[in-house]
């Protein structure tokens, strides 16, 4: 068996930011730009109870390209953040186990459609691929899904509507059902 296969090692449900989780705003940098869709606060809490660990893998080019700071793409990650624990009964303890990105402008290995950043939570999270889902709303989030070795699912919400499928496991209208596929999909959830 191969770690990729161990059973033992957590679920995850990686997920693409903008367009996903958050409506699309074409380099955001402004932490009033941020607007969730609705219901995506509490399909992460079902997604979380059933014991999958939740990791945020964005591309965020226009650090890389001049565009916007590390200080602004914080501050707009502090508000997701934020907007996910106000939307949810006080108390409930944080939804993202962690996040990542990748601010180069270029090609690189952590860029998706490259998996550097998944391989990495999986290392840094104890996470298991194989039992493990991505979510996004772009091919290269199903190509970066399926490159390390996770189940995949295209939403329609953000450039998704225009996407093809890209060879995903599932398309679904937005995270809302994704989250009711992933559920139904994982019999013994993320346990």
């Amino acid at each position: 068996m191969n770690g990729n296969e161990d059973p033992g090692r957590h679920p995850a449900v990686f997920l693409d930011r903008d367009g996903t989780l958050m409506h699309e705003v074409h380099y955001c940098s402004d932490p009033g730009q941020v607007r969730l869709y609705p219901g995506v606060a509490e399909a992460l809490r079902r997604l979380r109870e059933a014991g999958f660990r939740l990791v945020i893998i964005t591309n965020q080019s226009g650090i890389g390209r001049g565009y916007f700071t590390e200080a602004d793409y914080r501050a707009v990650h502090r508000e997701l953040l934020r907007q996910f624990a106000a939307a949810l009964p006080p108390g409930e303890g944080p939804l993202i186990a962690a996040a990542y990105h990748a601010p180069d402008a270029l090609p690189s290995p952590r860029r998706k459609p490259a998996p550097g950043m998944v391989l990495e939570a999986v290392r840094d999270l104890g996470l298991n691929p194989a039992r493990s889902w991505f979510v996004g709303d772009k091919a290269v989030d199903v190509a970066c899904g399926r490159s390390a070795g996770t189940r995949t699912i295209l939403v329609r919400t953000g450039h998704g509507g225009t996407q093809p499928d890209a060879g995903a496991d599932f398309t679904a209208p937005d995270l809302v059902h994704a989250a009711e596929i992933i559920l139904r999909e994982s019999p013994a959830g993320g346990r």
